[in-house]
């Protein structure tokens, strides 16, 4: 025992992850405080400046250099940043810090629960309002419980399980660059009209980005019990949805709990056409309680596994 506690002292990444988890936890960011939410308000100014083309190629230009405008400095600051502080595991615990988000989904999860059982609409939409983009005001309590559902396993999936994943593939840096990406694709989602084809290159660069972790995760997902449905239902949905990351784990949890999930959307007073994943059940109080534990036993499941692999890795245990 003593050997493992050694083995796992020495092996800094690995101490860094469970750091940052255990100082997340216990310390958690507020949603409002969170350097996240200021980034993604700067994106909306810088939107506001350069998204003026009517045209559409020179519109999917403007993303582009807005896109690298955002993302290329941070990087090269980062990096220049990294050789000249006092003690470089601290730095990469602040930035895993700064880039999982937890807690605050957890927290989310357990006031839209109890919004949803009192059937108090204003209070899931307050809820609601600040996390997406889609407006909540036409839903109906079942489809408020939709777009929970859709949010929380989102959120679950790359503020958690993506962040985790990059972590793990280009250290701090790599997963705080990542939650940043994240976010500029939803400041600039092209599912809002003002914003297509504008923030097209945010959300391409996400997909890419999302592609791996999330369709590992959808795997996770799926096995255990109903796993060959599961499967057959990713086999039959998952080509029906945009972002090939997001399909695969939306639908793996829908099947698996056999909960409905996308379908018609409205964003900016307009109606979105989007493909109905899942099963047949709309999401009610008891089914996002349900989910929420789904996702966290796959996520503690994720996170133990993911340790051991950087533990072999790293430090060839």
């Amino acid at each position: 025992m003593e050997d493992l506690f050694a083995q796992i002292y020495s092996n800094g990444a690995l101490l860094v992850l469970w750091g940052a988890l255990l100082c997340h936890l216990v310390l958690p960011f507020p949603r409002e405080a969170h350097p996240a939410i200021l980034w993604h308000k700067f994106a909306e100014q810088l939107a506001d400046k350069v998204n003026t083309n009517t045209n559409y190629n020179q519109s999917l230009i403007s993303g582009t250099l807005a896109w690298l405008l955002m993302i290329v400095p941070m990087l090269a600051v980062l990096i220049a940043l990294k050789p000249l502080v006092w003690q470089p595991l601290l730095f990469e615990l602040a930035f895993v810090l700064l880039a999982i988000d937890w807690r605050n989904t957890d927290k989310f999860c357990a006031q839209f629960i109890t919004a949803l059982a009192r059937e108090d609409k204003p209070q899931a939409r307050t809820l609601l309002n600040p996390i997406i983009n889609r407006n909540t005001q036409p839903l109906s309590l079942l489809g408020l419980g939709k777009a929970g559902a859709e949010t929380l396993i989102m959120s679950y999936g790359r503020n958690v399980v993506g962040v985790l994943f990059w972590y793990a593939i280009a250290g701090a840096i790599g997963a705080f660059i990542y939650r940043m990406m994240v976010e500029l694709a939803r400041a600039w989602s092209p599912s809002r009209q003002r914003f297509n084809p504008f923030g097209l290159p945010a959300v391409r660069a996400v997909a890419v980005m999302d592609f791996i972790p999330l369709r590992l995760f959808a795997v996770m997902i799926a096995t255990g019990q109903r796993a060959q449905y599961v499967f057959g239902r990713l086999k039959q949905q998952a080509s029906s949805w945009p972002l090939p990351g997001p399909s695969w784990l939306i639908v793996a949890v829908g099947a698996k709990l056999e909960l409905s999930l996308g379908g018609p959307a409205i964003y900016d007073g307009k109606k979105a056409v989007r493909a109905k994943l899942g099963g047949r059940i709309a999401p009610s109080a008891l089914h996002i309680a349900q989910l929420q534990k789904l996702l966290a036993w796959r996520m503690l499941t994720w996170l133990l596994i993911q340790s051991l692999f950087m533990a072999i890795i790293y430090q060839g245990i």
